[in-house]
């Protein structure tokens, strides 16, 4: 009787990006022969997404030792018996993630610079902010502004490998970290907001104010950047077989604890606790509103634009984190592992992934289509902007018809 040690590498779909952690197939393949065995697996971690399983199996006259790479699959570790089961096949979920983040990433990235862009540039030309809800959307749209202009890294990692270096590889995971958080906590501070105004009208002013010129910066930044420092420890970017990837490399002795409490954080501060306040604040909204009291009908008007921005946010991030919850029940034991739910796993968290960084772009879309007081914004920016060009071309070119410049002007004021 003798010893045979199978040890293999395992890399699951996580964030910060799945696209970023995912890639090519490192692969080695071992063949244990035509025989019945049984054995235990202990397992190690050296990576955030990463762990290194020994299984010892007991049988008759033969030992070899055979190490297998992947790193896309997801985590699992306990105890299995063994028999004729080969290792989960992984390749074609990996040529899909190889085409449709990239090609996801490019669009988001696109439509977020524009979107986003164009909010800075609207509020820039106003002279000040009016609304305590323009102030919140204003850091909305500069957390997602910063966090858009990472998706071109990750997409590069995921069609290939990860080409920049350890510095940019922990300052796009930071910038992802701060844009998780402060985002769904800004939504929860415009909902805070709403609330105010709308259960509190004529006693809140002072709150609201306090709420928007100074706690955000205590109660959204300060704790996104706190909520960074992981990152700045330990994402890097580390050499594999076949490609470099940029992940968190936890200690090996205490990286399980690591894994599994980023992912609870990730669920809990990052969806959970964030949308309990939003959903109480909203729900005591409706049942205010339901009264129908006088000027209710256009507060109602009022919270279209939030409400529906908050639906939106929620309807992103949701399967997303059902998806990374389940992964983590799989890394537990929780739930018993197999290839099927495994390979169905990695797809579901690799789309659901993308569809969650769509909601960097709907912030501006929102805001063209339902937002009244941002669209009167916009006009008057294209206004100033066009007399602007027209003075130019005129000190320019000389003087241009003045009744076709005022015309233009007055049709963008009035359509």
């Amino acid at each position: 009787m003798v010893t045979l040690k199978t040890t293999w590498r395992h890399t699951p779909p996580m964030a910060p990006p799945l696209g970023g952690a995912q890639g090519a197939i490192a692969s080695g393949v071992g063949y244990l022969g035509a025989f019945k065995s049984s054995g235990h697996q202990s397992c190690s971690y050296t990576a955030p997404a990463e762990k290194q399983c020994s299984l010892s199996v007991t049988m008759s006259s033969y030992y070899e030792t055979i190490i297998f790479y992947n790193d896309n699959s997801s985590e699992e570790s306990g105890d299995y018996d063994l028999g004729y089961e080969e290792p989960c096949n992984r390749v074609s979920g990996d040529d899909f993630q190889r085409i449709f983040l990239p090609t996801v990433y490019g669009i988001i990235f696109l439509l977020g610079i524009v979107g986003n862009g164009l909010v800075l540039i609207v509020m820039g030309y106003q002279k000040k902010v009016q609304t305590k809800t323009d102030k919140y959307r204003l850091h909305l749209s500069v957390a997602d502004l910063l966090f858009v202009l990472t998706l071109p890294f990750w997409a590069v990692d995921a069609a290939s490998s990860w080409y920049f270096g350890g510095i940019l590889c922990t300052a796009v995971h930071v910038i992802y970290t701060i844009n998780l958080y402060s985002s769904v906590l800004i939504l929860a501070f415009i909902s805070m907001d709403r609330y105010l105004a709308v259960v509190h009208a004529t006693k809140s002013q002072s709150t609201r104010t306090f709420l928007a010129d100074r706690v955000i910066y205590v109660a959204v930044w300060l704790p996104a950047v706190i909520l960074t420092v992981p990152d700045m420890v330990f994402a890097t970017a580390q050499n594999r077989v076949s490609r470099t990837i940029c992940q968190r490399i936890y200690p090996q002795e205490t990286s399980f604890y690591w894994m599994a409490g980023f992912r609870f954080q990730h669920i809990l501060v990052g969806f959970v606790l964030p949308g309990l306040v939003i959903l109480t604040c909203y729900c005591i909204i409706i049942a205010k509103l339901s009264q129908g009291s006088k000027g209710q009908v256009l507060k109602r008007k009022a919270l279209k634009t939030t409400v529906i921005l908050v639906l939106c946010f929620f309807s992103c991030w949701l399967p997303y984190c059902v998806g990374i919850f389940v992964d983590t029940l799989m890394l537990l034991n929780v739930i018993s592992h197999s290839c099927a739910l495994e390979q169905s796993l990695q797809t579901w968290i690799s789309i659901t992934e993308a569809l969650a960084y769509f909601h960097c772009c709907l912030n501006p879309i929102l805001y063209a289509f339902l937002g009244v007081k941002f669209k009167k914004s916009a006009r008057n920016a294209l206004t100033v902007s066009s007399r602007s060009s027209h003075k130019i071309l005129t000190k320019k070119r000389g003087p241009i018809s003045s009744v076709s410049t005022e015309s233009e002007s007055s049709g963008a004021l009035s359509s």
